[in-house]
């Protein structure tokens, strides 16, 4: 019922720039928080930005000032602007949604299949 599908990841070298898509379906981000989370090889899933159902987003250090979330509602897509990347903001992407009263990443939430995101030196 719920499906949440990423696009837009590649390989780019240091200082370029991705913008990802998560479009969804069985949802709305009218009615769900939003987040993309990226895993690193050997490394714990770990959230970069979200977005409330008010629109108010938050990045996590390493990103703030790099990357952008944003989320159309026509769409019911939420993005990801990735700018200056650089070789630690390499692994998979995910997006992810949670109703209201629920967690990001919680057990309530649904997920991507994710995108991979590699960036060289």
């Amino acid at each position: 019922q719920v499906q949440l599908v990423e696009s837009g990841g590649g390989s780019v070298q240091a200082g370029g720039s991705l913008r990802l898509s998560c479009a969804a379906s069985g949802i709305t981000f009218n009615e769900n928080r939003a987040g993309w989370y990226r895993q690193a090889p050997g490394k714990q899933r770990e959230l970069v930005a979200r977005i409330s159902v008010f629109g108010i987003s938050n990045y996590a250090e390493s990103v703030k000032g790099r990357f952008t979330i944003w989320r159309v509602n026509a769409q019911n897509t939420v993005y990801l602007q990735m700018n200056n990347l650089a070789p630690e903001d390499t692994g998979v992407y995910y997006c992810n949604a949670a109703p209201v009263g629920r967690e990001l990443g919680s057990q309530y939430s649904h997920w991507g299949q994710g995108t991979q995101v590699t960036v060289s030196s």
